[in-house]
């Protein structure tokens, strides 16, 4: 590996207190002030990619060998090629989201439940970025 993982570390030792604080400070905002269950979904969400970005700079930290390409390019404490892989994944997710935008929005003008509309959005890009991801791994 060419990154220093102490420096990772401290970073991690920062950055993840600091990000809980903000998920809790804004999702309680949202609860008091926005309409429905928009707070507690807030919360629950930021809960979970929290602990999804722990578990990551867990698995980084404790065995870099151990951690995939995915975990090491998204925790910036892999070597040149996991931060490429990851960076022309996310190029094509770039690309792919405007047309996959412009489909939401004709489906909404047709009359679409939003609720349905970015659910099945954010799912198209999930799963555009999971397909480029592997696609570009394998590539090597």
């Amino acid at each position: 590996m060419s990154t220093d993982l102490r420096t990772a570390r401290r970073r991690y030792l920062v950055v993840l207190p600091v990000a809980l604080a903000l998920v809790v400070a804004v999702g309680l905002l949202l609860r008091d002030r926005a309409p429905g269950g928009m707070g507690d979904g807030f919360l629950v969400g930021g809960g979970l990619a929290l602990v999804a970005c722990a578990a990551m700079a867990w698995r980084t930290t404790r065995g870099p060998g151990r951690a995939t390409t995915f975990e090491r390019g998204w925790t910036q404490t892999g070597d040149e090629r996991d931060d490429a892989v990851l960076t022309r994944a996310l190029a094509v997710l770039g690309l792919a989201s405007l047309p996959l935008t412009g489909v939401a929005g004709v489906a909404l003008g047709l009359g679409a439940r939003p609720e349905v509309v970015v659910t099945l959005l954010l799912a198209a890009e999930a799963a555009v970025l999971v397909a480029a991801f592997v696609v570009h791994d394998r590539q090597g």
